[in-house]
């Protein structure tokens, strides 16, 4: 792809001034000459005879940034990927355009029904017959049936590729998935045909999938024949994920750690684990959280992360799976206007995630619903006040009328979860309160002018520095915000600041203002 700003730039003179410096500099297909004059150092981009050479910038192509190994996995142009937002606000078809441009995205199967996992897989198999994509799998520990079908589908289907998320340990479904897929190649060794990108935020937990799965899980799997036994034994030789993104302070759930101390850390948990285990594929690491401007990009790879993953600023896209209202008023959002809520898919277990605050009352609504289940052993045990704002301001409804609506809402999707709460008012409580939790979430997907104070919307500080970043560009206007456009300048400033930072290295200083990738239209 070119950009207009690369169109306008031609070899010529030697440039002094701070616009015309950061043009040449942002022709990554060509190398890039420091050279000495009277007023300072300026830009050419080819040598010019006579003139002492301060620096040697190579040609940095965005391809050519992190892993290639990731590239070929995944049989994409770069190695940079669109991580999964649930209720399919990265839907299929972001997934489908972000694939269209040689980038691997995910699509957000967590929340939805098996019936609409389905469909979702049908489509995503039609639109994208011969290019690659993947599926989210969401760890929800309280209804392990709608793993074990979402699990089924994907096997089903040929998903050749799931994002997991949100797991603390290793389930028997995860498993299958990655055991399901094992193979012996011509050479002698395992081969996966079901690829797992993890995310994890603690390295106990990344510990898990740089290992192979534990085995008595496997065992349990060979028993219930839902493998073979060649499978089983080939398990031994293949670690649980083939990548593993270290999500630091991100959207959704999220520990909050910074990047900067959180992914060393487990770099080097992984090399010495593969020093010990020497005959185990060496597991690939990403990075996500806060990667909202090609700085972050920058800085990501020179952590030593094989790839970069987004999330927060592709939700602002146009392709996303949310309403306008709501792309907008993410569009406006600061780096200070986060905040932390309780999670409705593991509320009991005291989770939070990060939310957008500007725009929306959700944040301190969802806290006030955790006190209350925390001083109450059930809603029997509400006082006046706290039920007359149930039933005024949350749910607009009885409280019986919400119960009816939770056991309908389960009857389709896990009946088990309503049986095992008929003896149990704190479990009652808990489904209660995961209504509105749920359908937060809903309203600002779907835009809803009712629910407006109400919206759950996921998102992070990354997309406070996007939104800074592009503050007088084309891209400040959420309708011109297209995943390609965002993937292809996100890498191609990431590529800018690589070679810029070099010269700084390098002793070379050059004005502040050339130092900065602008975003123009692609053409």
């Amino acid at each position: 792809m070119k950009t207009r700003e690369r169109d306008r730039t031609r070899p010529g003179p030697l440039a002094t001034d701070p616009d015309r410096i950061r043009l040449l500099l942002a022709r990554l297909d060509r190398a890039v000459h420091v050279i000495a004059a009277p007023a300072g150092p300026a830009v050419s981009l080819d040598p010019v005879p006579g003139r002492r050479v301060l620096a040697t910038l190579g040609p940095l192509p965005p391809r050519a940034l992190g892993s290639p190994d990731f590239r070929a996995a995944h049989g994409t142009d770069t190695a940079y990927m669109a991580g999964g937002m649930a209720g399919a606000i990265s839907s299929v078809g972001l997934v489908a355009a972000a694939a269209r441009a040689g980038f691997l995205a995910v699509f957000g199967a967590g929340g939805l029904t098996p019936d609409a996992v389905r469909s979702a897989l049908v489509r995503l198999g039609t639109r994208l017959p011969a290019r690659p994509y993947a599926v989210s799998l969401l760890h929800t520990p309280t209804e392990q049936a709608l793993e074990r079908s979402v699990v089924e589908l994907f096997l089903n289907h040929g998903v050749r590729c799931v994002e997991a998320s949100a797991y603390l340990d290793l389930t028997p479904h995860l498993v299958r998935y990655r055991v399901a897929g094992l193979r012996r190649g011509p050479d002698g060794r395992a081969y996966a045909g079901n690829r797992v990108i993890a995310k994890a935020s603690r390295p106990e937990v990344c510990g898990r999938f740089l290992l192979p799965p534990p085995e008595d899980l496997v065992a349990g799997l060979l028993a219930q024949g839902l493998i073979t036994a060649e499978q089983a034994g080939l398990a031994r030789e293949m670690p649980m994920a083939d990548d593993l993104t270290v999500e630091a302070d991100s959207a959704g759930h999220t520990d909050r750690r910074p990047l900067s101390a959180l992914l060393p850390v487990v770099a080097r948990q992984r090399d010495e684990l593969h020093r010990r285990h020497p005959n185990l594929p060496l597991v690939r690491l990403g990075a996500a959280g806060g990667i909202g401007t090609p700085r972050a990009v920058a800085a990501a790879l020179a952590l030593g992360a094989d790839y970069v993953v987004t999330g927060s600023v592709n939700q602002a896209c146009v392709e996303a799976g949310t309403a306008e209202r709501t792309r907008r008023l993410l569009a406006t959002a600061g780096v200070s206007d986060f905040d932390m809520a309780p999670s409705g898919y593991q509320f009991e277990l005291g989770a939070q995630v990060q939310v957008l605050r500007r725009g929306t009352m959700f944040p301190q609504r969802a806290r006030r619903l955790r006190r209350m289940y925390e001083s109450c052993g059930g809603l029997e045990e509400l006082t006046a006040d706290d039920r007359a704002w149930l039933e005024g301001q949350i749910f607009r409804r009885p409280l019986e009328e919400v119960w009816a609506e939770v056991v309908g809402f389960f009857a389709a999707r896990d009946p088990g979860v309503v049986e095992r709460a008929a003896a149990d008012p704190k479990r009652r409580m808990a489904l209660t309160f995961r209504w509105y939790l749920g359908l937060s979430s809903k309203w600002a997907v779907t835009g809803d002018p009712e629910r407006a104070a109400d919206y759950q919307i996921w998102a992070g500080p990354a997309l406070g520095g996007f939104n800074d970043w592009v503050r007088d560009t084309y891209l400040a206007e959420p309708g011109n915000r297209r995943i390609a456009d965002v993937a292809h300048h996100l890498l191609y400033g990431a590529a800018f600041h690589t070679r810029a930072a070099a010269l700084q290295h390098a002793g070379v200083r050059l004005p502040a203002g050339c130092l900065d990738y602008v975003p123009a239209p692609l053409s």
